[in-house]
């Protein structure tokens, strides 16, 4: 028994977290680089609809993320008061409600690919290839929604190795079957797009299998076919109550983002493109940064549970720190080779120099992103998401997406201003939470809680001593 809860407790270590998650995005990243280069090769036309439809997809996306996002807490929580049967109730229904989401969407995607991609304006002769890539690709949503709910349940149980190993071989299998419908090879057909979007699919489908093999097993007592049904209501409304402002604020980070890229697309081809490599860059600077804050929410959440209010408080603090010690030694060497890497993506000389220019706020705005990533995962993890949902939309929209515009566009900083509104927005939801990590809030109310059953406890006790 003690063997066990040591396992337990060093599978929540934090290290042990976040360097599996670190592979599986810096992978996901490198390999999604690859994909555009390789479906590049089918046209240009190919990778203007591909671009333009996971825009689509990852829209969409968000309606099952709420819930995942939602249970993959609440497991986490209930895992550390070792409520292990209410864990594994809210593991099932996050899978069996993200499966119906999904097929609904599947549905609609196939059924509507054409008037749906007329939504982005694109011209007429892109129309047959958007329609073909959407419905295809589109129709396997639901596969999308298991793998994603499937991941966030298996990590939140502290196996952060098996997401990680899934998406190394999704995405290698991907790039394999891109190889052999792209060009014809490995006796695959020449399919161009529509082979992309074939292999976009089954890869989701071998991931999705091979993801319910390892939910099957993930908690003490296996899944049977009959748990298929199985429900709690109250379980469920606390998944929403975690999950709809996580929603919320995942919806309005992609629409702040579209917003600013038009902004971007109004000041220039060359400022959007400077924009959107040097986007790739910081992603690669921010990866292990990001990591440690997804790390922190798994581990503070789990002490949550457990009643180790102490520790889960000290842990925020932790994982930030260790998240911006990280990030400003990546900022470091962003900076030293900045201009050689991004000479790698592209020879325009125009680009290189607004990019250059930039640098020093791109610079800057790391560790504003680390801090507010750092402790707004925090938050969440205790269960606090309203507050970053009010403070996100008000600081999204009003500082992001408003400076960016005043000072972009208004007052002709172009880039730079873009920048300027990013490092506010992200600096001021970054002492915002701070500020409330340090109010224990939420973590006050739990330790008051726990004590108040404590003493119920010791009342009880006492009172069928007296009464014997």
């Amino acid at each position: 028994m003690v063997k066990n809860m040591v396992k337990e407790k060093n599978k929540f270590t934090l290290w042990l977290l976040a360097w599996p998650i670190f592979v599986e995005l810096l992978l996901q990243l490198l390999l999604g680089a690859v994909d555009t280069l390789m479906v590049s090769r089918v046209s240009d036309d190919a990778v203007a609809v591909v671009g333009l439809s996971n825009q689509l997809f990852q829209a969409m996306m968000i309606l099952f993320m709420t819930v995942a996002s939602g249970a993959g807490i609440l497991i986490a929580q209930k895992i550390g008061a070792k409520q292990n049967e209410s864990a594994r109730t809210v593991a099932i229904m996050a899978v069996t409600v993200s499966a119906v989401i999904g097929s609904v969407l599947s549905v609609i995607l196939y059924m509507e690919a054409r008037p749906l991609a007329k939504l982005f304006h694109l011209e007429e002769r892109l129309l047959p290839l958007a329609e073909t890539y959407i419905s295809i690709v589109g129709s396997g949503m639901v596969l999308t929604a298991l793998t994603a709910a499937l991941s966030t349940v298996i990590r939140n149980t502290g196996n952060t190795k098996g997401p990680m190993i899934t998406a190394i071989g999704m995405n290698v299998i991907h790039i394999v079957f891109n190889y052999g419908f792209i060009y014809g090879q490995l006796g695959f057909p020449q399919l161009g797009l529509t082979g992309v979007a074939i292999s976009t699919l089954v890869s989701r489908l071998l991931a999705t299998c091979l993801l319910l093999f390892m939910f099957v097993s993930a908690f003490e007592r296996r899944m049977e076919w009959r748990d298929l049904i199985v429900f709690n209501r109250k379980l469920f409304g606390d998944i929403l109550k975690i999950g709809w402002p996580l929603g919320v604020n995942m919806s309005s980070w992609v629409l702040t983002q579209l917003t600013i890229y038009t902004f971007l697309a109004t000041m220039g081809a060359k400022e959007l493109a400077a924009r959107t490599y040097m986007n790739t860059l910081e992603s690669i600077c921010f990866m292990l940064g990001y990591s440690i804050a997804l790390a922190v929410q798994i581990q503070i959440a789990h002490l949550y549970g457990a009643g180790k209010i102490k520790e889960a408080y000290k842990s925020g603090y932790r994982g930030t720190w260790i998240g911006l010690g990280l990030v400003g030694f990546n900022s470091i060497i962003l900076f030293l080779i900045f201009k050689s890497f991004l000479g790698f993506f592209t020879s325009d000389a125009d680009i290189i120099k607004l990019g250059l220019s930039c640098l020093v706020l791109t610079l800057i705005l790391q560790p504003g992103r680390m801090l507010n990533m750092g402790f707004g995962n925090a938050l969440s993890a205790v269960g606090d998401t309203r507050y970053n949902m009010v403070i996100s939309l008000f600081s999204m929209w009003g500082v992001a997406a408003g400076l960016s515009y005043a000072l972009g566009l208004h007052m002709g900083w172009g880039l730079a201003g873009i920048y300027v509104a990013m490092i506010c927005d992200e600096y001021l939801r970054g002492i915002l939470v701070v500020i409330r990590w340090r109010q224990q809030k939420y973590l006050r109310r739990a330790e008051a809680r726990d004590k108040g059953v404590a003493a119920s406890g010791s009342a009880e006790a006492a009172g069928v001593g007296m009464h014997a």
